[in-house]
């Protein structure tokens, strides 16, 4: 689904009306309803990038930090630091015509001409220029993180439409701020780094009375910190600061905030299996077991706390906190489960599974994620975590893959009822992640054709590889199945009943017909309840392991036309950044006035290492959190080890009483 034209706007292809459309879209002509309703929302877009321009810079304190950044390729900034009146008036016109021709409707019957989004379908990849789109997307994250800064700073939560914002603790968390650290640095926001930094220094604490919980603290505020110290360490270039350099007294500042956090945390692991509770008590260091779902814990939760605690025990050789998250998958893998696929729920009080619900969707997801990520973590000295990475696929395409009526869409179910249960044909767009975590799997973050000429590489691997490709073919259709182009946070698919077996044939891969009344559409579903569109970045971020490992240019592209849809539909006039929606099917969509921390944390930054060289933070030397915060690979070294094994199972799988 590409960008709509706005209604009653004169036309943006002439350069004598730039000005004139300029001073007409702050008019006030059209009310905000009206913008929204009749427009769009590239109007709001087009006065952002005129904010970024300085027409609204007087609004904006003078910041002074910011998170990382990186630029090996000599990426430019965009043209907004002009200081004289004249060359700021050549650039606001000379933008604004970039602007829009990038972001203006292409001409569906020109299919043999390049398109105003600078799409020529058929044609070579060197065609595309990859390092303006990306530019493009650091403009997103510019707006994006200017509206918060101007309307909600300090606020863990932003809401860009009433453009108001609210604590999640008295002293707030750091929320967005810390998730958005290094994002700040890879895309060389030094100021605005440096802003967010001085916040860090001076307003945030974790001593405060105050319920959180327990997985999302991790993975996005210590994961940021984590993350932020890495980059700041290992990549001084990036988004340099004086404050983080060797011998300043700030110079630990990440590690010191990550350390005092984890310290804290290590109190939802005072239950008796290991099992973390679901929530802590910051300023008591104090576990808290769910209020519902019995006091169990979400399985996924309890098991993607490893590569945040591994990692700051390697920096600080504190072993406890190795030991602690290692603990948990013991007890997760002395439950048995059968062919390596759990149930979404888990008791800290004995360590059993409650419910027999089994999906790779919420709290399920990022278990699986993280056995393989763990084994590269590493560099592949705990094959452990390989092993029942490998049980758990195998036990992904024995249960829950089936394929649909129409097209053979190859669909990730689920099994409510538990393995002997019927196949549900819900995929939630958190699935999404699976291809990019299959693929990285199956090479270890080599490109496919390196790891395809070594001794080890199988049909097997050979068959993940198609796999993979199947189902981001399945995410990508779930995008443009919706009006928006922007895919819903559930999808059903109609298949056979009964549901046809793994084995049966390959899924599909072709080109999807644009044609609204293409057969490829009676495959899919969405209900009413599950039409909105959070931001989620979890097709993006497979886009990225795919294009990355596979070096198939369509994966770009692809990331590429979710982008335009992001910018077309969910970018708030006035200045207000970015927004989620509640209907993604209907245009104009209906906002949600709400821009969750992994829209900086995540889409943003997997769309921009998306258009990326493949040489900035590449696959084989690091590792990504599930709130993709990037951590180095390393060496245990004579500190940490595995520190314990299976028990023997026989040749089903159970184990040996």
């Amino acid at each position: 689904m590409s960008f709509s034209v706005p209604k009653n706007v004169p036309s943006f292809s002439n350069p004598q009306r730039q000005l004139e459309d300029r001073l007409w879209s702050s008019s006030g002509i059209a009310s905000k309803r009206s913008a929204l309703n009749s427009q769009g929302v590239l109007g709001g877009v087009q006065r952002s990038v005129g904010d970024l321009l300085g027409t609204d810079r007087a609004a904006l304190p003078m910041y002074k930090d910011k998170p990382y950044a990186y630029a090996p390729s000599g990426r430019g900034r965009p043209l907004i630091r002009r200081k004289t009146a004249c060359g700021l008036f050549v650039v606001v016109v000379l933008v604004m015509i970039w602007w829009t021709n990038m972001f203006a409707k292409p001409r569906e019957t020109a299919k043999d001409k390049l398109g105003e989004w600078g799409l020529m379908p058929g044609k070579a990849s060197s065609k595309y220029d990859w390092a303006e789109r990306r530019k493009r997307v650091v403009e997103a994250m510019e707006l994006s993180w200017g509206a918060y800064e101007r309307y909600a700073w300090g606020h863990d939560e932003f809401h860009p439409v009433s453009k108001s914002g609210r604590m999640m603790a008295p002293k707030g968390l750091g929320w967005i701020i810390i998730d958005s650290l290094d994002t700040l640095m890879l895309m060389n926001m030094t100021k605005e780094l440096t802003h967010a930094r001085e916040w860090l220094s001076k307003s945030l604490t974790w001593d405060q009375d105050q319920d959180v919980n327990t997985f999302e603290t991790t993975i996005r505020m210590m994961g940021g910190l984590l993350s932020a110290h890495y980059l700041s360490t290992t990549y001084p270039n990036m988004a340099p600061i004086p404050d983080d350099d060797p011998g300043k007294p700030g110079e630990d500042l990440y590690l010191e905030k990550a350390k005092d956090l984890a310290d804290r945390l290590m109190a939802a692991f005072d239950s008796p299996s290991g099992v973390p509770y679901a929530s802590v008590n910051l300023g008591k260091f104090k576990g808290i077991e769910s209020h519902a779902d019995g006091g169990a814990s979400s399985t996924a939760e309890a098991t993607t706390l490893q590569l945040e605690f591994k990692y700051l025990a390697k920096l600080t050789g504190e072993k406890d906190f190795w030991d602690k998250v290692e603990k948990v998958i013991q007890v997760i893998d002395d439950n048995n489960p059968q062919d390596g696929l759990v149930p979404i729920y888990i008791h800290p009080e004995k360590g059993d599974f409650r419910g027999n619900n089994i999906r790779l969707g919420s709290r399920g997801d990022s278990y699986y994620e993280y056995l393989i990520k763990q084994y590269l973590q590493t560099n592949k000295k705990e094959p452990v975590y390989l092993e029942m990475w490998n049980e758990a696929l195998k036990g992904v395409r024995k249960h829950l893959i089936t394929y649909t009526k129409h097209k053979q869409f190859t669909v990730l179910g689920e099994r409510p009822s538990g393995l002997e249960g019927e196949l549900s044909s819900k995929m939630d767009h958190l699935v999404c992640f699976m291809p990019g975590t299959i693929a990285l799997a199956v090479t270890g973050g080599q490109t496919e054709w390196k790891a395809s000429n070594t001794k080890t590489w199988s049909k097997q691997n050979m068959r993940d590889m198609q796999l993979a490709r199947e189902l981001m073919h399945t995410c990508w259709g779930m995008y443009k199945f919706m009006a928006t182009g922007l895919a819903a946070e559930i999808t059903y698919f109609k298949v056979d009943d009964p549901p046809l077996p793994e084995k049966a044939h390959h899924g599909a891969t072709d080109d999807l017909d644009p044609d609204p009344n293409a057969e490829w559409r009676k495959d899919f579903e969405v209900h009413s309840n599950d039409v909105h569109n959070l931001q989620r970045p979890e097709t993006v971020e497979s886009l990225f392991y795919m294009w990355r490992i596979t070096g198939e240019e369509k994966y770009r592209e692809w990331g590429w036309e979710m982008f335009k849809s992001f910018v077309n539909y969910t970018a708030v006039e006035d200045g207000g950044g970015f927004t989620s929606l509640s209907n993604a099917n209907t245009i104009p969509p209906v906002t949600k006035d709400n821009m969750e921390s992994f829209w900086l944390a995540e889409t943003l930054k997997y769309f921009y290492l998306l258009f990326s060289p493949d040489d900035l933070l590449p696959l084989d030397q690091v590792v990504f959190n599930t709130e993709a915060h990037p951590f180095p690979r390393f060496d245990m070294g004579p500190l940490f080890k595995t520190g314990w094994e299976r028990k023997k199972r026989d040749k089903e799988g159970k184990i040996v009483v």
